[in-house]
């Protein structure tokens, strides 16, 4: 999953992208409204989290521009500020949720998690993707093979994550690299493949198959 971060607080926003990095998001980060606006619009993001005191553009107008443009993506707003007005303001320009500062880093990752868990729900899907003996919990973040758990890192299970939400199709190596990594990552791209090989190495080896020149494609049957 890939999440925007929109705070002018640089520490802070710094502070926020560790953290869920650590728990396995690509996450992008800008500290202007503007620039926010242009991010959430071109870029492919499964959430935005959203400062309200802004340069450029506040984060009320970024939230009701992107609305207004269609996109669909779930925010959860940020604030100093508190009480019900500002509540109200926010969620009448179309965030699905208001955190006000300070906020304890856990009920914030709940909350990404919460959204997160919604839009899949909404959209109709479950969290819970069986592949033959192969079970991947993507709420619970818990991997089965048979009735053994796997243990996988973050990165490892983001991975696994990207191929499961299109088991039997083929998945590009950069497709991997968009949605694991952030934007900014300029490393080298053969970083997939040391991953994939560890995901055979843990899971089966016949599980992910390389298809060549074009990527990789979780089988489907046992």
């Amino acid at each position: 999953m890939r999440l925007l971060i929109v705070e002018d607080e640089k520490r802070l926003a710094l502070s926020l992208a560790r953290g869920l990095t650590a728990e396995g998001y690509a996450v992008d980060v800008v500290h202007d409204g503007r620039e926010g606006l242009h991010q959430a619009s071109e870029g492919t993001y499964d959430l935005v989290i959203l400062d309200i005191m802004l340069p450029g553009l506040n984060g009320y107008r970024v939230c009701a521009a992107l609305r207004a443009a269609g996109h669909d993506v779930p925010i959860l707003m940020l604030t100093a500020k508190d009480g019900e007005y500002d509540e109200a303001e926010g969620l009448d320009t179309g965030a699905d949720d208001y955190l006000t500062k300070p906020f304890s880093y856990v009920v914030l990752v709940a909350r990404v998690k919460a959204l997160l868990r919604r839009r899949g729900q909404g959209a109709g899907a479950s969290p819970v993707h069986v592949h033959g003996d192969l079970k991947v919990d993507t709420a619970a973040r818990r991997v089965f093979l048979g009735e053994d758990e796997i243990a996988l890192t973050a990165k490892e299970f983001a991975v696994l994550e990207q191929l499961v939400l299109r088991a039997g199709e083929v998945v590009s190596k950069s497709e991997i690299l968009e949605h694991v990594w952030d934007f900014a990552y300029d490393g080298d791209p053969n970083i997939v493949e040391v991953y994939v090989s560890t995901l055979r190495r843990k899971l089966r080896a016949g599980l992910i198959r390389t298809v060549r020149g074009a990527g990789y494609r979780l089988e489907t049957s046992p």
